[in-house]
């Protein structure tokens, strides 16, 4: 079986580093945040092209950034090859002197906090939290704040593809974006919350990169690659994106998932400026008082567009409660906070009420068991 090339061998000096390898180092010297010098960091690895790939570049540029790895590989227990390729990944990273830690999924659901159901549903959905949990309990075993995902541009190419085609707001052509907090599974929470410095942190550092980088990548190192059968499962709409949609763009327009996926960061960007936006602009309208009971200025948010308003009332909504509210709920309290319209009071989730009078909005939320 082929072997890694060695950092020894290519990350010690740069003046010998593929196109790729200054690729990603330059990218992570304009987003230092992404994969700070010195971090520990918790790789997951499936096997295939992309995550060995992943794990190829990063230790190129190990020693020059001083990070340790380690290598998490999850076994969802769906296949019947699953188990041997998980041994045979195991043997390789222990050949290559990798720290990695395997973990099997048990084969059905029975409030476990390592079970993965097999049954009906949304399987793929589940197995994905699965990944998630597992790599969240490994990265607080060990320290690592940051846990890496090798999703590429191709990957969130279709996503993108995917939520456009099903009407997505904004914020689903923004998806997959290259950083994002990683929850602790509920059943291993911290005894303290964890302070904003040290949360986890799920980041994606191969966007920059297609599935043909990758795949070159893997064919000029050598490096070995575990295939999933599931990936050519027709039935899965994202495959079909991949097997037909895609090539037809990069047929049309080479390089195509690489500008889809550019522009996917350029939303995510806007949004997040936006946000700061939105955050001043409530500190205007933002009422004192009782904390428990936060409250807009009614007669400031009148004075906004009917765009303004929609953006504001969802914004402040989702800092407050959790969540907003859907397009047509929010249309419909638009038109009940019309000027000439009296008091109203509309029920949200999770036990939250907004109530308006003559000039203030108020959130007010019932005790348990009361109301």
């Amino acid at each position: 079986m082929a072997e890694l090339i060695l950092p020894s061998e290519a990350g010690s000096d740069p003046a010998r580093w593929s196109a790729e390898q200054h690729r990603l180092h330059r990218h992570l010297r304009r987003q230092p945040q992404l994969l700070p010098p010195g971090a520990s960091l918790l790789l997951a690895i499936s096997g295939g092209q992309d995550s060995m790939a992943m794990l190829a570049l990063l230790r190129d540029l190990q020693a020059l950034h001083g990070w340790t790895l380690r290598l998490w590989h999850g076994d969802h227990g769906w296949r019947a090859e699953g188990s041997r390729q998980a041994q045979e990944l195991a043997a390789w990273a222990q050949g290559q002197g990798l720290l990695l830690h395997t973990e099997r999924a048990q084969a059905s659901g029975n409030g476990d906090s390592n079970s993965v159901s097999s049954g009906s549903g949304n399987r793929e959905a589940i197995g994905r939290q699965w990944r998630y949990d597992g790599l969240a309990q490994e990265a607080l075993r060990h320290g690592c704040r940051h846990v890496l995902t090798a999703h590429t541009a191709s990957d969130r190419a279709e996503t993108v593809l995917l939520n456009l085609a099903r009407g997505s707001h904004r914020r689903g052509l923004a998806s997959l974006r290259a950083s994002r907090p990683l929850p602790c599974p509920s059943h291993q929470q911290p005894a303290s919350q964890p302070q904003p410095d040290s949360a986890l942190l799920l980041v994606r550092p191969l966007l920059i990169f297609s599935r043909a980088d990758t795949a070159r990548i893997c064919q000029q190192r050598g490096l070995p690659i575990w295939l999933d059968p599931s990936n050519d499962d027709g039935r899965l709409s994202r495959n079909r994106v991949r097997a037909a949609v895609l090539p037809v763009l990069e047929a049309l327009h080479p390089g195509a998932s690489l500008r889809i996926s550019a522009q996917a960061e350029r939303l995510a960007a806007e949004l997040e400026q936006q946000q700061e936006l939105l955050d001043l602009a409530l500190a205007a309208l933002t009422l004192g008082g009782d904390s428990d009971q936060p409250t807009l200025a009614r007669r400031g948010l009148l004075a906004l567009s009917a765009a303004g308003q929609r953006r504001l009332l969802r914004h402040w909504l989702e800092r407050h409660t959790g969540r907003g509210l859907e397009s047509q709920p929010l249309e419909i309290l638009i038109e009940r906070l019309a000027a000439n319209r009296g008091p109203g009071r509309l029920c949200l989730a999770d036990r939250w009420h907004l109530l308006w009078e003559r000039t203030t909005l108020r959130l007010i939320r019932d005790v348990e068991g009361h109301g």
